[in-house]
């Protein structure tokens, strides 16, 4: 408690839950009393892209003059305002409904990009010498809350009102700022300073692999019920156990020691496990190999994200806040094309062929991993 580690992996899980929240209300929305097209709905994610990255690739010049604390309590303030114009949107006015959504999801994207950057970071100044199981493990609890976070929705609808879920993260973000604080570090190097082109395999790393994350957790149900002619329940089943494959994988990697496992060579190896998911899943027919091939998906998906920040932060210590935003912003540009891009491309060829194509991003981010790994500090 006294370090801040509570406050640190608290706001993993809270931020996971948090940032679930609008595709989870999705369903609500478009029905009475809301109406939302599916239209206006979609437009609802730009402003929650856009502020993830403006926000990560500011996080550092927020470092630099202000210190980590400021980083850490502007993403917390940042959420808390984006639970607020959820609640404000379950009982406005049409009029005012969609500017509350779109303002809460503008928001969400900055203390996304603030939150990540700083909780990234601290986690593996905290732990330095196992730095990238407190990474993975954070990451594993971000992505844990993904899973529970709609359930919770669920409950707290069916007893009262689907706002009662969002008013009760907004107040568990406000306690988090009366936690103890972790301790200042050294003052880093911020804005366009703390770019250096050794940063560049790093983020590239994290775009192409948050492309493939993307195209299996925006497309797995349209894969398996549409391509596969399943019940939707079953494609529902498929994309919940490719997050939980995901976060599972990063529980159980990040607890095994190096002696148990390289995580140089994990690092290098799960590129082509990546590929192997996306060549054998649009050729099975029934249902339970298709919920076993995402799920293993997401085991194989599961560290190479966490590993790259690790390595990044250590190869940029004097700049490890810009390292860990430009990684944050990476990540949702990437999660952007996977998600979006897939589904222009098919006026051209099928999910199916797209799905087998998308194997070849494991040849970059193979070399990608193999430079990172060498990289200065790396150890």
């Amino acid at each position: 408690m006294q370090r801040g580690v509570t406050g640190i992996f608290g706001a993993g899980f809270l931020q996971g839950a948090s940032f679930v929240l609008i595709p989870s209300l999705g369903p609500l929305l478009r029905a009475a009393p809301y109406h939302v097209s599916n239209s206006l709905y979609g437009m609802l994610y730009l402003p929650e892209i856009v502020g993830a990255i403006l926000a990560a690739l500011t996080a550092s010049v927020v470092q630099a003059r202000w210190g980590e604390r400021a980083l850490f309590r502007l993403g917390v303030l940042s959420n808390v305002a984006a639970m607020a114009c959820l609640v404000v949107a379950a009982w406005a006015p049409r009029s005012v409904l969609i500017a509350a959504l779109l303002t809460e999801t503008g928001f969400l994207g900055i203390g996304f990009g603030l939150t990540n950057a700083a909780i990234n970071r601290l986690a593996a100044r905290l732990f330095a010498q196992r730095a990238a199981t407190a990474v993975t493990w954070l990451n594993a609890l971000i992505g844990a809350a993904t899973a529970l976070s709609p359930l919770a929705l669920e409950g707290f609808t069916r007893l009262a009102t689907w706002a009662a879920w969002p008013a009760v993260l907004g107040l568990a973000w406000l306690g988090l700022l009366i936690l103890p604080q972790p301790p200042t570090g050294a003052t880093e190097v911020g804005g366009l300073r703390a770019l250096k082109a050794s940063m560049a395999p790093f983020a590239i790393a994290v775009l192409i692999y948050a492309i493939c994350e993307g195209s299996f957790g925006s497309w797995a149900t349209v894969m398996v019920a549409t391509d596969h002619h399943l019940p939707a329940s079953t494609g529902a089943l498929a994309l919940a156990l490719f997050w939980g494959g995901m976060t599972a994988g990063r529980f159980v990697l990040g607890a095994l020691p190096e002696r148990v496992l390289s995580r140089r060579l994990t690092y290098r190896v799960v590129p082509f496990l990546i590929a192997a998911d996306f060549v054998i899943i649009p050729g099975l027919h029934g249902a339970q190999a298709l919920i076993l091939a995402f799920a293993l998906a997401g085991v194989a998906c599961a560290v190479y994200y966490p590993y790259s920040m690790t390595y990044g932060i250590a190869a940029h210590p004097q700049a490890a806040t810009e390292m860990a935003g430009l990684l944050v912003g990476g990540l949702m540009v990437g999660e952007g094309i996977g998600s979006f891009g897939l589904g222009p491309l098919q006026h051209f060829v099928s999910l199916g062929v797209l799905y087998r194509l998308s194997a070849l991003w494991a040849i970059p981010l193979t070399v990608l991993a193999i430079v990172n790994s060498r990289a200065r500090n790396a150890a």
